[in-house]
């Protein structure tokens, strides 16, 4: 199923629960939960405070104009991951402090995630998640419960174009609130960073395929500057 919504104002759509739902997305029942995972990225500076294990989950019910991710948009297969996969693969990841979540809408996955931040807290680590939804929103909504409950920090609020914020480090547009849901991040409320973070990632296959992967705040100029660069001929 995929159900696409426009997203152009602060008062986004219902939640809508995507992936779980789906056996033709990721597989059910048994002794595994699993996640449809777009992509991760192991140690990363550029999405939220200090070094992070950030990743992507694939679906999203909402179509923010000018959305960073648009091909993550899509309640299709992506990669199919149980849980304690992925948990152990960020329990092994050295110098993180914390786990950022984004996607897609990571609370399409709330059981799911809310499974996935549980074991993260316990090994000691934060758990930051981006959402297009409110927190009033969530808050008012039992499926977000399991992920909420094990949120540390929260951007809140659909991505609305015309609101773009390049001020607050980590932050899409002006209409997003930063919510400090434990005494985590306390430290940085009223001293949120400033400045764009971007990160570029050079990738080589053995059979010689380069590949370029950006993160971070994708200003437009110089993600068609890396578009222009690849598509030269030798």
């Amino acid at each position: 199923m995929e159900r696409a919504i426009v997203s152009t104002s602060e008062d986004p759509p219902p939640i809508v629960i995507l992936s779980p739902t789906n056996p033709a997305i990721i597989p059910s029942g048994g002794p595994h939960v699993y996640l449809n995972l777009a992509s991760t990225i192991a140690r990363t500076e550029a999405e939220g405070p200090g070094f992070r294990y950030a990743l992507w989950v694939q679906g999203c019910p909402m179509r923010c104009p000018g959305c960073c991710n648009p091909h993550y948009l899509a309640d299709r297969p992506a990669r199919a991951i149980p849980v304690t996969d992925l948990l152990e693969e960020i329990r092994q990841t050295k110098g993180i402090e914390g786990v950022t979540l984004l996607g897609g809408e990571p609370f399409a996955q709330s059981d799911a995630l809310g499974a996935l931040a549980a074991g993260v807290r316990r090994a000691g680590l934060s758990v930051m998640v981006f959402s297009g939804y409110t927190l009033k929103q969530l808050q008012r909504d039992p499926g977000a419960a399991p992920l909420l409950s094990q949120t540390d920090l929260l951007i809140d609020g659909p991505y609305i174009h015309r609101q773009a914020d390049r001020s607050r480090r980590w932050i899409g547009s002006s209409n997003q609130q930063i919510h400090f849901l434990t005494d985590r991040y306390r430290a940085l409320e009223g001293r949120w960073p400033v400045g764009d973070t971007l990160e570029l990632r050079l990738n080589c296959s053995a059979d010689g395929e380069v590949t370029i992967s950006i993160n971070g705040y994708p200003h437009d100029n110089i993600s068609a500057m890396i578009r222009a660069s690849l598509s030269r001929k030798p």
